[in-house]
């Protein structure tokens, strides 16, 4: 087997000796090339250079979401072909790996790299859905590059939290869970004085959805994670299935403490619920607009902002190794 490792220097769990571990146990069982990034979407490059090379069999990502996020909009620039495109795996670098944790490998770097290398010898592979974000056709961001997503994307206030969060890392700050929590209060203070309720969730066939202040989409369950602890926004997504939807309609301070509650408490068969959550589950094709530009994130990446965005799920659309 040929393959691509593609490692994130900057992984903030992997140490150069933990790589250089990995790199060697994963060059014992195939050919392999590893490359290092060196820049913002290098590591898309790579995953374009790969899907395009017919020496490529798999692409294995050393990082965390971002990296695999890009890996992956590599790999299908061209659209999904599981029959045909190098297979994907997940080394997990990154502070949370949702979507490694989501495909149940351990979070521990070197042990899932023993995972990995059983799945070879054993040909365990699953092909998963992904989701696809697109500038909405007629309206400001028509021309908007697509973009893949492999757990979640959101827009409006989560994604502001992101956005604070990207601030807060330019500055020296390290990525932990406690700094997002302070910057979702943060977000939650800035905004309580602001009109909310600017998002409206349009879908063929439906009646439209008017009024949320946020929207989460999940292409898999959990959400995210606190440490080791689970968050299920929509508990009910999967890689089998296509896109799921937590919306909120209000965020008022008695709301946000019992949404927050009900997130920090969910679990795989109950996530947020009450008269200001709208879920919805399997969606294909649906669009949200905006009445002011509204920041948007895909995998814990804030992508900017955008007043429409025309979200997609498309099953079977990436084979992974597990």
């Amino acid at each position: 087997m040929r393959a691509l490792l593609v490692v994130n220097p900057a992984a903030t769990t992997t140490s150069a000796r933990t790589r250089d571990v990995l790199i060697h146990a994963l060059a014992s069982e195939m050919k392999l090339e590893a490359v290092t990034t060196e820049y913002r979407g290098h590591a898309r490059d790579l995953g374009r250079k790969a899907a395009e090379s017919d020496d490529v069999d798999l692409v294995v990502a050393l990082g965390g979401d971002g990296t695999v996020n890009e890996v992956v909009n590599g790999l299908l620039h061209a659209g999904p072909d599981p029959d045909r495109l190098p297979g994907l795996a997940v080394v997990p670098g990154g502070s949370t790996n949702v979507f490694a944790r989501a495909l149940g490998l351990p979070n521990d770097a070197v042990e899932a790299t023993g995972a990995l290398l059983d799945a070879l010898r054993e040909r365990r592979a699953r092909t998963v859905s992904l989701g696809l974000a697109s500038g909405t056709p007629g309206t400001d961001d028509e021309g908007v590059p697509e973009r893949w997503f492999t757990f979640c994307a959101g827009f409006g206030f989560d994604a502001s939290v992101i956005g604070r969060v990207e601030q807060q890392r330019e500055r020296g700050k390290r990525s932990t869970h406690a700094l997002y929590l302070r910057q979702v209060v943060r977000q939650f203070l800035g905004e309580r004085n602001r009109r909310h309720g600017t998002i409206t969730l349009e879908r063929p066939g439906e009646d439209p959805v008017k009024d949320l202040v946020l929207s989460i989409i999940c292409n898999t369950s959990p959400w995210t994670y606190l440490g080791n602890r689970p968050v299920y926004a929509s508990p009910d997504a999967s890689f089998e299935t296509a896109l799921d939807v937590l919306g909120l309609s209000r965020l008022s301070a008695p709301s946000v403490a019992r949404y927050a509650t009900q997130l920090l408490t969910s679990s795989p068969e109950r996530g947020p619920h009450g008269k200001h959550a709208v879920t919805l589950h399997d969606l294909t094709d649906f669009t949200l607009h905006s009445k002011v530009p509204l920041p948007l994130q895909m995998d814990g990446d804030h992508l900017g902002l955008r007043t429409s965005v025309t979200f997609t799920g498309v099953r079977r659309a990436l084979r992974v190794i597990v």
